[in-house]
């Protein structure tokens, strides 16, 4: 039985939308999640439960109002009926019944070192990578109005992501049924939300079949931008919940949720190259990919999420690992290195990919952040299943590998540049945002 919203659900989706979303940065994330006591849990899903439903229900109404008949795609449909469920999911979980000796624990500040510290989390700051609106999650109303949406609410004050305070006392048992509860709920909506990627860019294949368009206008681009940026941060605070929860029962020391304190550069690179080489050579029938190159300090860790930076630096790789073999031909006995550099610096750390595949003509460098913009001939067919995972890719996809991860590293302060020498090669540049303070782009 296939699920279908009603009226009354799109109008409280619509309701929510007008709430501005509130930005949580990495190291808030870290400073909230270090020793998780059920008390410290259920604030988290308290605050999830009132955050998450707000980004949903932008995705919702963004998706209802897509211009130029791409809201009635049938994949486009699809995508929007999953967040839809999963808001009503999120909105109408029981919650427990709670004493107000239980509810005014839940309000105390942590303790740290005999004194009182409110506002334990450091405060998030503006990211660098971005221009304040360019991801931002609420909608635009005509007119400085009504007062709805337009990012002045009140009850953004209440809705906090902090650590509340763990007296060494018990918590009552509904307490711990409930975070178990909102953790299988969470589970369960990553996991319809998996091929969301896969799903919309077949909307946008749909789209461009019926209107018998080549390229994609800065509109959608722009939507697709917003759209994928907001999903990394939907998936990262439903990632780091459910692995809160589980760290409770299981610890690394140098783990908080999926954020990994002391993420090391060089094993992720190594690992990564490994990746790319391999499904190159895979691709192509290949005995041996084309080499690449590390230089890099072993001793080089930061605060990160290791699945975002394995993800970019595969997909650059790939790209990397592709111009080489197309430009020299398969054929070829010895292909040029390939050079990954990393560099450390006080505010980022930087991975140069720099390859011998020929380059990009500068006409076409902006195309090479355009979604469905791929230099192979042929654009693979979209099996939405062929992509469960967000990490399993082909050699060559359909165009989604730059301009995502260039998400990925905006996420967090980052960025992704690309310097081209037609009839040489391209340089990539990765920077990664070792600060660790800046807030999600969604203001």
């Amino acid at each position: 039985m296939s699920w279908k919203a009603s009226e009354k659900l799109m109008e409280t989706i619509k309701h929510y939308s007008n709430f501005p979303a509130t930005g949580v940065s990495l190291r808030q994330m870290v400073q909230f999640g270090e020793k998780p006591s059920t008390g410290t849990l259920f604030r988290a899903s308290q605050f999830l439960s009132e955050e998450l439903p707000i980004r949903l229900a932008h995705r919702v109404q963004e998706l209802q109002e897509l211009p130029d008949g791409l809201n009635e795609m049938p994949s486009i449909g699809r995508v929007r009926d999953w967040y839809a469920q999963s808001f009503e999911e999120l909105v109408t979980l029981p919650r427990p019944k709670l004493s107000s000796e239980v509810k005014e624990r839940l309000l105390r500040p942590a303790r740290r070192h005999g004194h009182k510290e409110a506002n334990l989390l450091s405060k998030a700051t503006q990211n660098p990578s971005v221009i304040k609106g360019q991801y931002k999650s609420e909608p635009e109303h005509n007119g400085n109005g009504n007062g709805n949406g337009n990012g002045k609410r009140g009850t953004t004050l209440t809705r906090r992501y902090f650590t509340a305070a763990d007296d060494g006392l018990d918590w009552p048992p509904e307490l711990s049924m409930y975070n178990t509860q909102f953790a299988e709920t969470l589970e369960k909506i990553k996991r319809r939300h998996d091929s969301v990627v896969t799903t919309v860019a077949q909307g946008i294949l749909e789209w461009k079949r019926k209107r018998q368009r080549m390229q994609i206008d800065h509109n959608i681009q722009a939507f697709l931008d917003r759209f994928y940026m907001s999903r990394i941060g939907i998936r990262m605070l439903i990632g780091q919940h459910i692995a809160l929860t589980d760290q409770k029962s299981r610890s690394d020391p140098n783990y908080v949720g999926i954020i990994c304190t002391k993420t090391n550069v060089r094993e992720l690179a190594q690992e990564a190259i490994e990746n790319a080489r391999f499904v190159c050579e895979d691709h192509y029938g290949l005995f041996d990919a084309p080499k690449i190159q590390l230089v890099c300090n072993p001793g080089i860790s930061f605060m990160y999420v290791p699945g975002h930076l394995s993800h970019m630096l595969f997909e650059t790789l790939k790209n990397s690992l592709r111009a080489v073999v197309e430009r020299h031909g398969p054929e070829k006995e010895e292909f040029p290195v390939t050079k990954v550099i990393v560099a450390e610096g006080k505010e980022d750390i930087t991975i140069k990919i720099s390859d011998e595949g020929g380059g990009i003509p500068r006409s076409a460098i902006p195309l090479v952040w355009t979604y469905m913009y791929t230099t192979v001939d042929q654009t693979p067919s979209l099996d939405p299943d062929f992509n469960k995972s967000d990490f399993k890719a082909p050699m060559a996809g359909f165009g989604y590998g730059l301009p995502i991860s260039r998400l990925y590293a905006r996420y967090f302060g980052g960025d992704l540049k690309l310097i081209s020498m037609e009839g040489y090669g391209t340089d990539v540049y990765l920077h990664l945002n070792r600060l660790s303070s800046s807030s999600e782009p969604l203001q």
